[in-house]
């Protein structure tokens, strides 16, 4: 029973293994990145997808002191890095501070290095960004979600300038689509989404509500 217990509650195996890239921090024309850790990237991945605008999201490692990680070191936690997604949107059609909305709406920012059943540093909240102007307003973001007083208790996410992402091995991309009935999948990657996507939901109607004269 101990061995179901953990293995429903762990984001993924640890047995497979293939290889981890390194991706360029490079878009298309007409294209931009950002980079989030919350959690399990699985979850993650499944929710930023649902996002008007998004083209595409690749689950990953970020915010560590080592190079080429693999899923097995990064759950060792000591490699520093974290389970994050790198998004590939379009800002013509979401800013990023709407992506920054999704981020603080779609996990527990007071949790320190834990996500629901997943605890470790691993899994700690950390908000990428790439230039002075996207650090200014993910912080106007952040005061905004805190002064809505959705979350109770401190903040504690991280904040730190994107340096390297990894990709992380093939199973875990696009897994909640490839593994529907998984246990984790079923337990708890659904039941977040769903609570998300009610919470941001509800959250563009306030702001609709506030922006009206």
């Amino acid at each position: 029973m101990l061995a179901i217990v953990v293995s429903y509650l762990f984001c993924g195996p640890v047995t497979e293994t293939s290889k981890v890239e390194s991706v360029p921090l490079v878009t298309q024309p007409g294209q931009k990145i950002a980079v989030f850790a919350e959690g399990c990237f699985w979850c993650s991945e499944h929710i930023f997808e649902s996002i008007p605008g998004v083209l595409d999201v690749t689950s990953g490692y970020a915010g560590g002191h080592t190079d080429n990680p693999t899923y097995e070191s990064v759950n060792t936690e000591t490699t520093g890095h974290a389970e994050s997604v790198l998004v590939v949107y379009d800002p013509t059609k979401v800013s990023y501070a709407e992506l920054c909305r999704v981020f603080f709406l779609s996990h527990d920012p007071t949790t320190k290095d834990r996500q629901g059943p997943d605890i470790g540093s691993s899994y700690r909240s950390i908000l990428f960004y790439s230039n002075d102007e996207e650090f200014k307003t993910a912080n106007e973001i952040l005061k905004e979600i805190q002064s809505k007083n959705i979350w109770k208790g401190i903040f504690v996410t991280e904040f730190q300038k994107l340096k390297h992402f990894y990709r992380a091995e093939g199973y875990h991309q696009d897994f909640i689509q490839n593994n529907p009935n998984q246990s984790y999948v079923l337990g708890v990657s659904i039941p977040r989404y769903n609570e998300f996507e009610k919470r941001y939901q509800s959250y563009q109607k306030t702001l609709k509500v506030n922006s009206l004269p």
